[in-house]
């Protein structure tokens, strides 16, 4: 191995110094998508970045959906989900396969995860020290994928009316690593499904998280879906606007976009969609200038970062 070869770890650790100095104590809270859960391999990897983040003092909250481990005990059961604008309908079958799916499976999936790389992780689910508050979501008209304007009743499907996230802040102090599932209750004890990307959204902006991570299956905000290549690295939320209205953006990504917006413009520094399945996107997008996938800021964010990288 050549001296230059040997010192290039080392430039690297010194190049991420500043981010570590930036970030030490400030919550990230990172949206582990279902297809990232199912993959085994691509699991622990998450789970090792988010030790290591952990291990710089950097508070993590988790949140987790696990609509692919739904549709799969649904279809099980022979019942065929039913998926609107990237939101699942949820009638009396559809979410006692939520409870069991995500507080349950998948939240212990991860947990254990996170414990083979000594982060000391604690499930829960929004009803949980009433964390999240909801009300049941009244028939409402949306687009579909096709383009079409319809009436849809999504059932046991929640809006999140408030966030008490004083459990979240005494589990940080004590340095543990909340996961949280998407289920959410109302004062009369009704469990309800919640959009697990709407749920990260609301905790970070309650805990005035400094970043929000949206670990998914794809590479980032696309403009095109089928070209892995037309990857948008940076955007703000008029740019996503556009290619919302343009029809780019369907399925389980808008919800993820609409939160992303939702959260830049409320008080989260900076937003994120990458590849959760990537060696060590986590890592990537958070101690390198140039990332792992698309970081979506709110305007005022977006001159501040141009004007830092240009400086640089």
């Amino acid at each position: 191995m050549s001296p230059h070869d040997a010192t290039r770890p080392l430039a690297g650790l010194k190049g991420a110094l500043r981010y570590v100095r930036a970030y030490r104590d400030h919550v990230f809270v990172v949206k582990v998508g279902g297809e990232v859960v199912a993959d085994a391999h691509g699991l622990d990897q998450v789970a090792a970045q988010i030790g290591l983040l952990s291990s710089l003092s950097i508070r993590i909250v988790v949140v987790h959906g696990g609509g692919p481990q739904a549709t799969a005990l649904s279809r099980r059961l022979g019942q065929e989900p039913e998926i609107v604008a990237g939101r699942r309908v949820t009638d009396d079958a559809a979410l006692e396969v939520a409870k069991m799916v995500f507080s349950g499976t998948v939240n212990l999936e991860l947990l254990c995860a996170l414990r083979r790389h000594g982060v000391q992780g604690v499930g829960m689910s929004g009803v949980d020290a009433d964390l999240l508050t909801a009300v049941r979501r009244p028939p409402v008209e949306v687009k579909d994928d096709a383009g079409r304007v319809r009436t849809v009743d999504y059932g046991h499907v929640g809006d999140i009316t408030g966030v008490d996230g004083r459990v979240l802040t005494t589990l940080l102090d004590q340095r543990f690593v909340p996961v949280v599932c998407s289920l959410a209750g109302d004062r009369e004890g009704h469990v309800f499904n919640v959009n697990a990307d709407t749920v990260a959204e609301r905790i970070a902006i309650a805990l005035k998280a400094q970043k929000l991570m949206f670990l998914t299956g794809v590479p980032g905000v696309l403009r095109d879906r089928n070209d892995p290549s037309s990857l948008v690295t940076f955007a703000d939320p008029d740019d996503l606007t556009q290619l919302m209205e343009a029809g780019a953006l369907a399925g389980g990504m808008r919800p993820k976009v609409e939160a992303c917006i939702r959260a830049a413009t409320s008080g989260v520094e900076r937003t994120h969609i990458i590849d959760g399945r990537a060696p060590d996107s986590l890592l990537q997008e958070v101690f390198t200038g140039a990332g792992a996938g698309t970081m979506i800021v709110g305007k005022k964010e977006k001159d501040t970062y141009v004007g830092a990288e240009l400086a640089e």
